[in-house]
């Protein structure tokens, strides 16, 4: 499949807010169901102000109709897999192809690490974790006995009648790898569109090794948006706190200034086989609704 044939889709991701977290989700996703925007996005923020993410998309799909939600990401390390498997399978069966998950294997900040406390070493439950829920997402019953956790003819009640796919995070090495051995997609976070490249080609090759494949149009990236008529101010701070999760990247490299730069970004990745966006904004939008009619009157026309 040629780029020019793979769907390109450009969804929304719940950012920092001016106001109380609620309120700003409940403005964001009747704004993104009004304009008839492909998807919102929930981060994990366990201690920041954030409505948490699996309580966020079922609220989101109970209240639209055709709106896609999704996660970015889910930390599941330090939950129970079983229980986040019960939580998406009810979501999917009352809300059929609407349902976006994204799993991470450590919080965004190490200050919120402490808040899922895990087994063994982080990697390894990740991935016992991710097998966990996926067998109970597609087995009417589940026997597991692994290093940390245990299942006995378990099952998952109701299942959507088509199997969620199961999307992961990370850029290192390792991890892509592991998108290729156990994900069905990859959406990435603060990274060029030539690394966003490169990386999907040691997914795909990590698939193959595998015997697995993961399909063409299964990756994405997040992306940062300064509005225009940020402050400098602002700017910089969202540049600083970008360039503190890649420091060694220049922090212009991980932010699009304004909604021409997102244009050619998007381009820019698309070349390189990445199709899937979750633009995000950089700094606390003045306005959702103004945010959202800007994002529809630049970037939505870019879906195909």
């Amino acid at each position: 499949m040629t780029a020019a044939a793979m769907k390109v889709r450009i969804g929304i991701g719940a950012g920092p807010s001016r106001h109380d977290p609620a309120a700003a989700t409940l403005e964001l996703v009747d704004g993104c169901e009004a304009r008839g925007i492909d998807s919102v996005w929930f981060p994990d923020r366990i201690a920041a102000p954030a409505v948490e993410p699996i309580v966020a998309m079922g609220w989101a799909v109970g209240r639209t109709s055709a709106l896609k939600v999704g996660s970015g990401v889910i930390v599941l390390p330090g939950r129970n897999p079983a229980v986040v498997a019960a939580q998406l399978a009810s979501l999917a069966a009352l809300a059929p192809k609407r349902i976006l998950p994204v799993f991470g294997l450590r919080p965004a900040t190490a200050e919120e690490r402490t808040a899922y406390p895990v087994p063994g070493p982080r990697a390894e439950v990740f991935e016992e974790a991710l097998t966990v829920v996926r067998r109970l997402l597609t087995e009417e019953s589940v026997t597991f006995h692994g290093a940390f956790f245990t299942l006995d003819d378990a099952t998952v009640e109701p299942r959507a009648a088509r199997p969620l796919d199961l999307w992961l995070g990370g850029l290192v090495p390792a991890a892509l790898r592991r998108v290729g051995r156990l994900a069905d997609g990859w959406l990435a976070s603060f990274v060029t569109p030539a690394e966003a490249g490169a990386a999907r080609a040691t997914i795909a090759a990590a698939a193959t090794e595998a015997g697995r494949e993961v399909e063409e149009d299964h990756y994405g990236t997040n992306l940062l948006v300064l509005p225009p008529g940020t402050s400098e101010r602002d700017a910089d701070r969202a540049r600083a706190s970008s360039a503190h999760r890649r420091p060694d990247l220049d922090a212009p490299d991980l932010v699009a200034d304004g909604w021409d730069d997102a244009r050619r970004r998007v381009a820019r990745f698309v070349d390189e086989g990445i199709t899937k966006f979750v633009v995000r904004p950089a700094v606390a939008p003045a306005s959702w609704p103004g945010f959202l009619d800007e994002f529809a009157e630049h970037l939505v026309p870019l879906e195909t």
